[in-house]
């Protein structure tokens, strides 16, 4: 009866423990599928899909005001969430939102040019209104402005979730 007892039970263990690392496994997903966004109306940062097309739903209801962010750290320190700063916020025309949508649905790459996608993707400031196109000299001047070294000389760092 021993003979039978013994390998059951450790059987019956190893197949325990590998249930809870599978679980615990399937919990952590990995940190380059996740991206920071910012609620215009919470006026926060807030954690979400990486591929998720922006504007997304914020943190405080259901209005797609979510937009995917930049947040640096000008002191060079990622790790101290007081050093967070939002550099610049990005989203999608509605065009653009509507193919990476249908693009995701059905499991297949956008069906857009990376020049013709540049023209869709709209960047600004968090300070200011107006959005322009990425590749556009003023969406150039937003999206490279933050990487200057600061007054004490320190060149801020990207963050990440």
């Amino acid at each position: 009866m021993r003979r039978v007892i013994r390998p059951a039970l450790v059987v019956a263990l190893l197949a325990a423990a590998a249930i809870v690392s599978l679980r615990a496994w399937r919990a952590q997903s990995d940190p380059a599928e996740k991206g920071f966004f910012y609620d215009l109306s919470a006026q926060r940062i807030f954690i979400g899909p990486r591929d998720a097309a922006p504007p997304i739903r914020g943190v405080d209801g259901p209005v797609e005001d979510g937009f995917r962010a930049l947040v640096i750290s000008r002191t060079g320190r990622p790790e101290d969430r007081r050093s967070w700063e939002v550099a610049y916020l990005e989203t999608f025309t509605p065009e653009l939102k509507r193919r990476t949508g249908q693009a995701q649905a059905a499991g297949e790459a956008l069906s857009m040019g990376r020049l013709e996608a540049q023209t869709h993707r709209l960047v600004r400031r968090l300070s200011d209104t107006d959005w322009h196109p990425i590749a556009s000299p003023k969406g150039e001047i937003i999206v490279q402005e933050w990487a200057k070294p600061g007054p004490d000389g320190r060149t801020p760092v990207v963050c990440t979730p």
